[in-house]
């Protein structure tokens, strides 16, 4: 049987569907999970295993046999906790079919299969009764269905339904209790996340500035959290407005519900400012005496900022009001937490406060819907890419380089999704101005961003595929110069944006003798780099709070021997602090003015590691060279520190090729050593693919990585 899976293309700049092995989507769904960064979780599986243990005590000091459910067990870790603590019975549920095997073998090797039955079923579909998965229920809920919003994985809904139908009435829950926190603060920055700031351009006639349309500056945005690594924003970047306020709590020993709820808390802002953007985490507290708490707090809102837990899988949440709103210091205000089924989201109220509300409020109006984008905007681009556009500097970049190629009589075209560029080269007295938009919503956006700045009758607009485009559609002009940032919205992996490169062949008749083409060229760069948290993700575990795990292990590394796992990953290095161990070194150049070659580009070399460490991985990214003097990056802003700290691009995400973390990759300080490499672009894929050989501490080992 054959499945149908989504894959980026650079070629085309879109996402088409290949039908591939029926096995492939549970092995990209083991490849690029969390599993490991949970397993390496000490403090959450401390924390369970304590709350495990006094819920089944509690349950045996009553005399009764002490009965388990643990929905969505993975490995079955948990479940092996309950029997080790003394638990009777344990049924484990795992939707996941491989997952829920790779548990049936856990369990087996560390000895339980006698007292844990694993269930390969959604827990709403487990059946209580003779003859049915359960012969009756349960006394003890143990649950990890939470995300970083804590309900985005369907949590409510769980528990809902296993309060109607799986447990007993007031059974134990581990983890007992779960609220979510929330802070107020401005911030510039992480508002430039979300909205279109003006955009100053210096012409020879004075200062123009780009204005965003009204509609962009009211619509609420799009309605999804940012889950972001809140630890690795600087203190500079926000300024608080409030205390640390909880919002709301659950409490999973006792009917959940998992209605559209909303929830008030008053408050006096601690500073005046413009209210933007809420903070938000959450914790959990394992035992009814709230003792055995495991917390999401960052560093400023934590009870012992040394005992930081670090972990990818839970974060914390960045969210945006609809609109900004000025607040005064001293004045109470209410900020409110409205949630769903799935979702969570915050809005402010200056009149006073309610007690929390459960269903529509008691004057018979509902509770505000979800936010949704109606602009566009939130819908073409990413919040990185809000913030790229906002970014200042990187506009005059674009503007110095097109100052050296704009010519009175120069014909613009413009091939990215979504950009100013076209506006930029207007202002600059470029004669005519095109632009591609070939996404019906890339297209309605940039009508209004046109309209808004009066440009509609002095750009045009051409929606239609690259391909596609007709000397009609250039009024019978050939292009003196092609423009791209290049930005495209279905890129995953930097070189996914050579997407330019294959919109720039195939525009190729349009172009006049001579043609500018900016960037002229790209290159893509690589880094060894020592990370100091992130290689946890692909680190294999072993033994987990002395359970046994190593067929998660082996799972996982078969899963990584497939073809699209295998490739690198995409990760905003701004998040994930690392040091560099090698200096970068330029691997594959690719020339803009020329057409796609028909042939492969392909590199081998080494990369000398010059300073001590453990090399987990190589970061790759481009850079782009708009003019022989003018260069922007998508990863390294500028020279690694002396002792190897890195500064990234905060727009983009890099590339990340982990290595084989089953050999000691220690890199001595009497070194050098190195790693190499054969890099190959393949032209009628758009792909990258690499093979790394990582040289061991004596030399004579090899951790081959393979090919995608």
């Amino acid at each position: 049987m054959k499945v149908f899976c989504g894959r980026a293309n650079p070629t085309t700049g879109s996402v088409e569907w290949l039908e591939e092995d029926e096995h492939y989507d549970y092995h990209q769904e083991i490849a690029r999970s969390s599993y490991a960064d949970m397993l390496h979780d000490k403090d959450r599986n401390m924390k369970y295993y304590q709350g495990i243990r006094a819920a089944v005590s509690r349950v045996k000091d009553k005399g009764q046999k002490a009965l388990v459910l643990d929905i969505g067990t993975g490995t079955g870790l948990l479940s092996m906790m309950a029997v080790t603590a003394g638990a009777d019975f344990c049924y484990a549920i795992e939707v996941f079919k491989p997952m829920a095997d790779a548990a049936v073998k856990i369990v087996e090797k560390n000895g339980f299969s006698d007292k844990i039955k694993i269930i390969n079923k959604h827990s709403t579909e487990v059946t209580i009764g003779p003859g049915g998965d359960m012969p009756c229920r349960a006394n003890i809920l143990i649950t990890e269905l939470f995300d970083t919003e804590l309900i985005g994985e369907g949590a409510l809904p769980s528990y809902e339904h296993a309060h109607r139908h799986l447990v007993q009435e007031n059974c134990e829950a581990v983890p007992h209790r779960a609220t979510v926190y929330a802070q107020l603060v401005e911030s510039r920055r992480m508002w430039s996340w979300n909205k279109l700031f003006p955009v100053r351009v210096q012409t020879s006639l004075g200062e123009q500035v780009i204005v965003p349309p009204l509609e962009l500056e009211r619509c609420p945005g799009a309605p999804s959290v940012y889950d972001i690594q809140l630890n690795q924003v600087s203190p500079t970047d926000f300024t608080v407005l409030s205390d640390v306020l909880p919002m709301f709590s659950v409490d999973f020993s006792k009917q959940v519900s998992s209605s559209t709820a909303s929830h008030s808390r008053q408050f006096e802002p601690l500073a005046s400012g413009q209210a933007q953007v809420v903070l938000s985490w959450w914790d959990i507290e394992m035992d009814p005496e709230g003792k055995i708490k495991c917390t999401m707090a960052p560093f400023w809102a934590h009870s012992d900022p040394e005992e930081l837990q670090w972990r990818d899988h839970w974060m914390q949440c960045v969210y945006f009001l609809p609109e900004e709103e000025p607040v005064v210091q001293g004045s109470a205000l209410c900020l409110v937490a409205h949630h769903d089924d799935y979702c969570v989201w915050y809005s402010l109220q200056r009149t006073r406060c309610a007690p929390s509300l459960i269903g529509p409020e008691k004057d018979g109006r509902a509770h505000p819907a979800r936010p949704v984008c109606d602009c566009q905007a939130h819908l073409l681009w990413n919040r990185p890419r809000f913030g790229e556009i906002n970014d200042q500097n990187r506009t005059d970049q674009y503007v110095q380089a097109l100052r050296t190629v704009l010519k009175p009589d120069s014909v613009c075209l413009c091939v990215s999704d979504g950009s100013l560029l076209s506006i930029l080269a207007h202002h600059l007295g470029a004669e005519q101005v095109f632009t591609i938009e070939n996404s019906a919503a890339s297209h309605r956006l940039m009508k209004k961003i046109f309209k808004a700045n009066h440009l509609e009758d002095k750009i045009n607009i051409i929606e239609k595929r690259p391909e596609l485009l007709t000397p009609a559609d250039l009024e019978g002009k050939k292009v003196s110069l092609l423009l791209g940032e290049p930005f495209f919205t279905t890129s995953l992996l930097p070189w996914h944006n050579l997407y330019f490169w294959y919109v720039r062949t195939a525009v190729d008749r349009h172009l006049a003798p001579g043609a500018v083409v900016m960037p002229q060229a790209a290159s893509l760069h690589m880094m060894v780099v020592e990370f100091r948290d992130l290689w946890r993700i692909r680190s294999p575990c072993g033994d987990c709070e002395g359970f046994n795990v190593h067929i998660m292990d082996d799972m996982i590394k078969h899963a990584l021997d497939f073809r699209e796992s295998k490739e690198a990953e995409p990760h905003p290095l701004w998040e994930y602090p690392c040091r560099s161990l090698s200096e970068p070194q330029q691997i594959l150049t690719f020339d803009f003015r020329q057409p796609v070659p028909p042939q492969a580009i392909c590199a081998e070399g080494a990369i000398e590691l010059r300073r001590p460490g453990r090399s987990h991985g190589a970061v790759l990214w481009m850079e782009y060279h708009l003019t022989p003097d003018s260069m922007v990056s998508t990863g390294l802003l500028k020279p690694a520190e002396d002792k190897g700290y890195c500064c990234w691009n905060p727009h983009c995400k890099q590339a990340v090729y982990f290595f084989n973390t089953t050999l000691d990759p220690r890199v001595p300080p009497g070194g050098p050593q190195t790693v190499t490499y054969t890099v190959e672009f393949h032209p009628h894929t758009g792909d990258v693919t690499m093979d790394f050989t990582l040289s061991a501490v004596t030399g004579a080992h090899a951790s081959p990585s393979g090919r995608p």
